[in-house]
């Protein structure tokens, strides 16, 4: 009998060696995936959506949510706390004081993106360069955060300006985030033709499995996304000309 209880002494030992470490990081890891889902459901948010507001890459945001990053770092805890509204600290630890930051002020620190020709939008997420700017070339301003290489363009055309309702005017400018967007069918997108290297702005429609750019004017043409075609970033926000004031 001793030899029994001796032997199953030894055996939790062991185990409980061997296996709570790796089991409390585990818990640890799933103890903030929890919290970060809970905030993210709260506030409708998608992993690609949060990804998009706090600048953190997606594929991070999937593992923490999985439980495989236990120790995420400072500053990815610090951006993901700051998209939800919430302290790392709690983001990190949990409690009751935390999960709700104080109120900010009304004001949101705005960012300066270029304004970019047509023609260079189309390489712009591959090598986009501020330090190769011309010093003359116009920066506007957005509270809408959309990456390192967001840039504008200014509406041409009249492919965008429907018979009726709101539509993308001439001289309009549009804010393009060229990375880490989602495809959502009715948004709006910049897209490089392969046939004929032209940048269009268009809306993004998908109807029975098939992806199509569509002109909101109905004397513009369809255009069936294919393998020459390219979706080079989405738009997020807008600016009307002083002229239109």
């Amino acid at each position: 009998m001793r030899f029994v209880i001796d032997m199953i002494i030894r055996y939790r030992i062991i185990a409980g060696n061997t296996l709570r470490p790796p089991l409390i990081r585990r818990v640890e890891a799933m103890t903030i995936a929890l919290r970060l889902r809970a905030k993210m459901n709260e506030k409708d948010l998608s992993e690609n959506e949060l990804g998009r507001r706090s600048g953190v890459p997606q594929p991070t945001i999937h593992r923490i949510l999985n439980g495989d990053s236990s120790t995420p770092r400072k500053a990815t805890v610090e951006k993901l706390a700051r998209a939800l509204g919430v302290t790392p600290e709690w983001l990190l630890f949990g409690g009751t004081q935390g999960n709700v930051l104080p109120a900010s002020p009304p004001h949101k620190e705005a960012k300066k993106y270029p304004v970019i020709s047509w023609v260079a939008a189309g390489a712009w997420s591959q090598s986009a360069d501020v330090s190769q700017l011309d010093s003359g070339s116009e920066m506007l301003a957005s509270d809408v955060y959309v990456g390192e290489n967001g840039y504008w363009l200014e509406v041409q055309g009249d492919s965008m300006t429907p018979a009726q309702g709101n539509g993308f005017t001439p001289g309009m400018r549009v804010l393009v985030q060229p990375e880490g967007f989602d495809l959502v069918s009715g948004k709006y997108y910049i897209a490089l033709l392969g046939s004929t290297g032209e940048t269009t702005l268009k809306q993004y429609v998908r109807d029975s499995g098939i992806g199509y750019l569509k002109p909101l004017n109905p004397d513009f043409k369809m255009i069936v996304i294919d393998g020459d075609v390219q979706i080079i970033g989405r738009v997020v926000d807008v600016k009307f000309p002083n002229s239109f004031l």
